[in-house]
């Protein structure tokens, strides 16, 4: 993607100007993102989706008790029908499971895919919503079909209501409002509050339109959690070393310990031989970057990939494309592929990258690869982890 170039999609910005003016700083709406959009999936292939095992969904309904939350997978039959008003339907990780929501999810990816979560759709009735709340995250709440009310805030009161099943603002004070029809987008940074509400819309035949919400969502990993996960990481990668090394692992010992009478006190040599351990772990940078790549690219738990359906023995006469749940990445000395890594070095390394950023491998490229690098291909082929493309 040239990120010098202007999009419609952002409302006539290029790429780079929208990081620059709005990314984590201000709200843009932009009237006609796509122009003549019409949904990627039907309500009845949503419904189905929603009743998958493996898909995280969610029904929210608003009546005059209150909010109510169900968690699916849902059969279709026990959904509302759209006439009933007040309900929403949330199905996450849509990206992963149809092509076309996934080839939209790519038209954002001027983002760094380290930050690229998911696409989520909502299905609305009239009057449906979540209630006005924030996200710790950036996200592009894309109109696909229908009609939605968002009014938005800066405010700083972010203190939640007590006793609902959902994170809703006890203090929603909107200071905007905008109505988004079909092919309509708003991007709102991390912490602004917003409230989106369907209404009710006809087509030109007086039937009324699916509330089709696209919401693209990105990580935001908090500092705590991430520190949690990169020692866990460098644990695991001590563990491997000691396992292959034939020195045995370093114990600690205490030869000058001293009877005590304090008993219950921690020694000072202890702490500080772990003190010594975590910096240890610490001190080698590429184990850091290895640690980070292999979570930022580790699957959700509910992720699955289908065994491949045609040979490898096909490859060499196609060119290959990546699994839309498939999270790939690179640095200065590995390729990150869903949790794993490798090491990758001149022609290989610059073939992996071209797969992670293209997200496909024309043929005249395989071709070209090393035996290695064919190998590492086959076997994430064989993984359900890239796919073959027939000329």
């Amino acid at each position: 993607m040239d990120v010098h170039n202007t999009l419609p999609l952002l409302a006539g910005l290029t790429p780079a100007q929208f990081m620059r003016r709005h990314w984590q700083k201000k709200p843009l709406f932009v009237r006609g993102a796509i122009p003549g959009f019409k949904p990627l999936l039907s309500r009845a292939e949503l419904f189905k989706l929603a009743g998958a095992d493996g898909v995280e969904s969610r029904l929210i309904v608003k009546n005059d008790v209150g909010w109510r939350m169900k968690t699916g997978p849902f059969m279709p039959r026990s959904l509302p029908p759209i006439s009933k008003p007040g309900w929403t339907l949330l199905v996450q990780g849509v990206d992963g499971h149809d092509e076309a929501v996934n080839q939209l999810l790519q038209q954002f990816r001027f983002v760094p895919d380290a930050r690229l979560d998911d696409v989520m759709i909502s299905l609305a009735s009239p009057g449906g919503g979540v209630g006005p709340h924030f996200d710790s995250y950036d996200v592009f709440l894309f109109q696909a079909s229908g009609r939605r009310r968002w009014r938005i805030s800066q405010q700083q009161d972010l203190t939640l209501q007590a006793d609902v099943p959902l994170k809703i603002l006890q203090n929603f004070e909107p200071d905007q409002e905008f109505v988004l029809d079909a092919g309509d987008m708003l991007y709102l940074p991390p912490r602004y509050a917003h409230d989106g509400v369907a209404e009710a819309a006809m087509d030109s035949n007086g039937k009324l339109l699916d509330c089709m919400t696209y919401s693209i969502g990105f990580k935001a990993p908090a500092q705590s959690d991430l520190t949690a996960e990169l020692l866990h990481k460098l644990a695991e990668f001590n563990e491997d070393a000691d396992a292959d090394s034939a020195e045995p692992k370093k114990m600690y010992r205490d030869p000058t310990q001293q009877a005590t009478e304090t008993p219950a006190q921690l020694p000072d040599a202890l702490t500080a031989f772990a003190d010594a351990a975590v910096r240890q772990a610490l001190k080698n940078p590429l184990a850091i970057a290895c640690a980070l790549g292999e979570i930022m690219t580790s699957p959700k738990a509910s992720v699955w990939f289908d065994e491949p359906s045609l040979p490898w023995t096909d490859a060499p006469e196609s060119s290959l494309h990546l699994d839309g749940k498939t999270r790939m990445m690179y640095g200065d000395h590995h390729i990150f592929i869903n949790g794993e890594s490798y090491r990758a070095q001149g022609a290989d390394a610059r073939l992996m990258h071209d797969l992670a950023d293209q997200r496909s491998l024309p043929q005249q490229a395989l071709k070209k690869a090393s035996r290695g690098a064919r190998n590492l291909l086959s076997d994430w082929y064989a993984a359900g982890w890239l796919h073959i493309a027939k000329p």
